[in-house]
């Protein structure tokens, strides 16, 4: 491993997570150093240099690539640890005059050459400025994105997987980002923006560390090197990283954070203007030139020399222009720093004269010598700083010098390990983070090199507090908890800053505490954060992590919820899937009771199927939690009840069309059916269930049967859909029942009208009403005629009903099945209330066509013995029956009849 390479990446973000600032060509400038607003310039596209140097100790371990599990990614096992070139610093143009003005260029060259937007956007955002909220528009994509892309991978590469969901937030920012320049700073677009901009950060996060978690626990075997006292260290520091975890995860926190910094320093544009351009102080040297020339208005006091300690040691000023540029390129020094920007940094240096100060920033490089340890005669380049030790001290003191500028005290604090002028110029929470984990390792790095035996005796000067300083990770969130700032600590209960936090310390189950805490709030979460759990609550899982299965399955639920509600119809079968099998049909079915598009449904079932859903057990659900909505008790109702078909009877009658689609379902649909007309029996809403009825198909029952032969099997029906099929019929029956009685009634209530003749009528009106009387007499005839033919047939169908086949109506042929008390005291009062019903019609029917022999007859049917219909009557409906018979027996007799209706015997 070579200490000395600038551009060796720091572990896996700066590899595998390649920063939008080395992908893309983006607009680069800095804030102003008085924290004043900063003024709208841009600059020439130019990619940023990959090459970018690492920060203290980064350089100790390259990206970890996975090997052996299908969980990482596929492809050929590349080694854990990976050299690279040497000398790459030597080849390194420090004189390059160009950075800076392709860097920062002035605003008129900028706007002559950019666009603020990409040509690819530009109808898109458009498109987007004229809906009511465009980033709730812009980003109403990313749920199904995000499913199409967890189901991509679903069977390969986890973290694929993770790099496809920050690609897709990326493409999201972008579009928001152009919206939010064209339409203003929209407090919705911006705030989704700035969501999507934290998971993506999050899921890059994620990957680096999980990374590195996943291949650390598939190396059991992997083998620990001892460090012996002549290694150089470089060797110490490299071999640190390989075995201690600990030390390795928070430089990847580091890179982390530095990439995040990386792409914020591109959304500021501020044309800045150094005066120095090659010349250190070039305003100083021209007034002391001029003052050496005694030329009047140059005797400001200002330094007398010009060495870069003179301002410090004679405790005398720059000139006004040189202090300012001084302030200005300390400050952006730092802004590089921050975001691991080092080479760029020295380069800044050398191009303003200050080549001094690109040297100070060099010396942290540990030391190798590789010429001890090769062997060959050839001598090989040393790299490294020798006297690392004395820099770090000298570094430390200049960073507690009062005199010097904040920033300038912060760039070498950060070079060793002092935590206070640190944190003096970090104003966000992920500055903070940053560098309390920049010191952890520079503190853990020093502490490893002093016990093998490599530390420099200068660092001994440095305070006990650092020698002594005990970092864990933990303890990092606990100062960051007692922080002084308001805003870090107002940052630090931000939800995603939360969620960091705990996949930093890799304390899961503190994770899914705050998630569950999260969704019992009053308030609810914003939609893309939810979404955002979810998908890492998946991940976890696919990882075989441990995590609260009650938390995990209350975050699917209410993504779930918040798809039904949005009407995601295409996704909600998928997160259902991941649900335990019975909660899962429960929550799919509360789902199917929301569409009530007809063309919608076989597209729901199909989706299920395709999930690994219980299809049957789905449906049968939906239809059951329908149908026994606002139950009715089977209980007789006066002739005054609303019998018509409510909003919540249609529902009923719908929802039977979810076991239709497939006829596998069919015996299912039967039951069903049947337990729904049940109810609209008893509560005499025929129309509702003739509709019930006509959506059973025709072919049902044969249908039931071919499917049981088709399996092989040669005994009858189960008992339960022989019964169900029994049902079935007499529901026909009855059905078929009223509608002739209907049509009976109908009939009898248009009977013609005769024709009535004027007392004083003329000839031609009495010839008129002759020819009326005749055509009075012939639809008179056809009525009577229509009437019996009427009369026969309701006669015929209630009779079918009275004296339904093998054991009455209503009635379970097969007694085998598992007894269902439910249905059998449903179809025992329907016969309770339905036959009596269709008695009375029967009589009322047969007396308006004076058929009282006939009616008398009815006596003999309801008391034989072999139906027992009397059984099915109360006392009072009997009595009326009874009276009912009285009347007709009356009626015979006045036609000179015996009370039955014969011939009386002289």
């Amino acid at each position: 491993m070579d200490w000395g390479q600038s551009e060796l990446p720091s572990p896996v973000v700066r590899d595998d997570e390649v920063t939008v600032a080395a992908r893309r060509r983006k607009k680069v400038a800095f804030p102003s150093p008085d924290g004043s607003p900063v003024i709208p310039s841009l600059t020439p596209a130019r990619s940023l240099p990959r090459n970018t140097p690492a920060s203290l100790f980064r350089q100790a371990v390259t990206p970890r690539v996975p090997d052996v599990s299908s969980i990482l990614f596929s492809g050929v096992r590349t080694p854990r640890y990976t050299h690279t070139p040497r000398n790459a610093f030597s080849s390194m143009n420090l004189d390059d005059s160009d950075w800076t003005n392709t860097l920062y260029t002035s605003g008129v060259s900028g706007l002559d050459n950019s666009s603020f937007f990409r040509d690819d956007d530009a109808n898109g955002s458009s498109a987007l400025l004229k809906e009511d909220d465009p980033g709730e528009a812009a980003a109403a994509s990313l749920f199904p994105e995000f499913l199409a892309s967890f189901l991509k991978h679903s069977s390969s590469a986890a973290f694929e997987l993770l790099e496809d969901y920050q690609n897709i937030c990326q493409e999201k920012v972008d579009v928001l980002q152009s919206v939010v320049l064209r339409a203003g700073q929209n407090s919705k677009t911006a705030g989704v923006r700035w969501l999507l901009q934290q998971e993506n950060c999050t899921w890059r996060l994620i990957a680096s560390l999980y990374r590195d978690r996943v291949q650390l626990a598939l190396e059991e075997d992997m083998m620990i090197d001892m460090v012996v006292p002549s290694e150089s260290e470089k060797v110490v520091v490299d071999k640190l990283f390989q075995r201690d975890a600990v030390i390795r995860q928070s430089q990847l926190v580091v890179d982390w954070l530095e990439s995040i910094a990386k792409d914020q320093i591109e959304d500021f544009s501020d044309n800045i203007e150094y005066y120095a351009k090659n010349v250190c102080w070039e305003n100083t040297l021209h007034a002391l030139k001029m003052r050496s020339k005694s030329v009047p208005d140059f005797h400001i006091p200002l330094v007398t020399e010009l060495d870069p300690d003179a301002p410090l040691r004679q405790q005398r000023p720059l000139a006004d222009l040189d202090r300012e540029d001084d302030t200005r390129l300390l400050k952006n020094l730092f802004t590089l720093i921050r975001a691991g920007m080092t080479d760029e940094a020295q380069r800044l240096c050398k191009r303003c004269g200050q080549a001094w100060r690109a040297a100070t920033l060099e010396g942290w490089k540990l030391y190798h010598d590789p010429n001890m340890t090769s062997g060959s005669s050839e001598l090989q380049p040393v790299e490294g700083n020798p006297h690392r030790g004395i820099w770090k001290a000298c570094c430390w003191r200049m960073a507690e010098e009062e005199q010097l500028n904040r920033y300038e005290r912060a760039i070498y604090a950060s070079l060793s390990g002092n935590i206070k002028p640190l944190l003096a110029v970090c104003e966000s929470w992920e500055d903070c983070v940053w560098a309390y984990f920049r010191v952890m390792v520079d503190s853990l790095v020093e502490k490893d090199l002093m016990s093998s035996g490599m530390a420099h005796q200068e660092l001994e000067t440095l305070p006990r507090e650092y020698l002594e300083a005990n970092w864990t990770m933990e303890k990092v969130f606990e100062e960051l908890q007692a922080s002084e700032s308001k805003r870090v600590l107002d940052e630090t209960k931000e939800h995603y800053h939360v969620i960091q936090k705990f996949v930093i310390l890799g304390d899961l189950d503190g994770l899914m505490d705050e998630f569950s805490d999260w969704l019992t709030a009053s308030k609810p979460l914003p939609f893309h954060l939810l979404r955002f759990m979810t998908h890492l609550v998946l991940f976890f899982r696919s990882l075989g992590l441990a995590l609260k299965e009650e938390v995990c399955v209350d975050v699917l639920k209410a993504y779930i919820s918040l798809l039904i509600r949005d009407q995601q119809t295409n996704i909600v079968a998928s997160y259902v899937g991941q649900l335990p099998a019975e909660l899962a049909t429960t929550q799919y079915a509360t789902f199917l009771e929301t569409v009530s598009q007809p063309e919608l449904r076989p597209r729901c079932l199909q989706l299920a199927t395709e999930a690994g859903l219980d299809v049957s057990a789905i449906t049968r659900l939906v239809v059951e939690t329908v149908r026994r909505r606002d139950d009715a008790d089977f209980t007789h109702h006066s002739q005054t009840l609303e019998t018509g078909t409510t909003k919540e009877d249609q529902k009923k009658t719908d929802v039977i069309d979810w076991l239709l689609f497939d006829p596998a379902h069919r015996a299912e649909a039967l039951k069903q059916s049947n337990a729904i007309m049940r109810k609209f029996l008893a509560l005499q809403k025929h129309d509702a269930a003739k509709v019930v009825f006509s959506k059973v198909p025709e072919d049902s029952m044969r249908e039931i049967y071919s499917q049981w032969t088709g399996v092989g099997q040669t005994t009858p029906l189960p008992a339960e859909d022989e019964n169900a099929i029994r049902e079935h019929l007499c529901i026909r029956a009855y059905l078929e029942a009223h509608e002739a009685f209907t049509d009976w009634f109908s009939h009898s209530g248009s009977a013609p009208q005769k024709p009535a003749l004027a007392p004083e009528a003329k000839f031609t009106e009495r010839v008129a009403n002759e020819m009326k009387e005749k055509e009075y007499q012939a639809a008179l005839s056809a009525w009577l005629s229509r009437l019996d033919v009427l009369t026969e047939d309701v006669k015929e169908r209630i009779y079918n009903v009275l004296l339904f086949v093998d054991g009455g109506w209503m009635v379970d042929n097969r007694e085998e099945s598992e007894p269902d008390e439910e249905r059998s005291h449903q179809m025992a009062a329907l016969r309770s209330l339905c036959l009596p019903r269709l008695t009375f019609l029967l009589l009322s029917v047969l007396q308006s066509s004076s058929r009282h022999q006939e009616a008398l007859r009815l006596a003999d049917i309801i008391s034989s013995d072999q139906h027992k219909l009397y059984q099915v009557f109360s006392k009072e409906e009997l009595k009326r029956f009874l009276q009912k018979l009285r009347e007709s027996s009356l009626a015979l007799l006045d036609q000179g009849l015996d009370p039955l209706g014969y011939e009386l015997q002289p």
